[in-house]
């Protein structure tokens, strides 16, 4: 059984990218996987400073709901980021956390495994790019960790227009081999 952090970073109800999540949370239960999707819709969360304050005393000196979602980065196995992507990349407020969760590079993280579930208006194999090299990015900086996989749904553009589609099995199958 693995610990498994979905984080859906749509601020939007019903976001395409958020049934994503739901539908991989669905295979990873199912495998008998602890499980728990954390949303940012309606969270606050602030801009890094770039005091490095969090490299010292392990958390960050802001006072907000990126402090709790980095502590259950921290004792995660497996972080699964599910993300709109605008403009050829992924959500501000996704790389707003990414940023905030800083304070994990000075402790013992446990995860190990990353995934990218994403979706846009586009639908183009180029679109997830520049969240998937992102992504990359954060991971490299963390020894021992590896993004997975990735899973690119394009062609949905208002919140529910991914049902039905074909991407939300595959979620489904990932979620289930985690």
């Amino acid at each position: 059984m693995k610990k498994v952090l979905i984080i859906s970073t749509s601020l939007r109800a019903n976001s395409n990218s958020y049934l994503l999540a739901e539908e991989f949370k669905r295979g990873a239960i199912e495998s008998g996987n602890e499980v728990e999707l954390v949303s940012l819709k309606d969270k606050s969360i602030a801009f890094c400073k770039g005091c490095l304050a969090c490299q010292k005393i392990g958390h960050c000196v802001i006072s907000d709901d990126a402090n709790a979602i980095t502590e259950k980065m921290e004792v995660a196995d497996v972080i699964v980021w599910a993300t709109p992507i605008y403009y050829y990349e992924m959500s501000g407020q996704m790389k707003t956390m990414i940023d905030r969760a800083n304070p994990l590079y000075s402790k013992d993280y446990r995860f190990k495994s990353v995934y990218l579930l994403s979706t846009a208006t586009e639908n183009e194999s180029y679109v997830p790019e520049g969240a998937i090299k992102g992504v990359s990015g954060w991971v490299d900086c963390f020894e021992g960790v590896t993004l997975k996989d990735t899973l690119f749904v394009g062609g949905v553009t208002d919140p529910g227009d991914i049902r039905g589609n074909e991407g939300l099995v595959k979620a489904y199958e990932l979620g289930k081999n985690v």
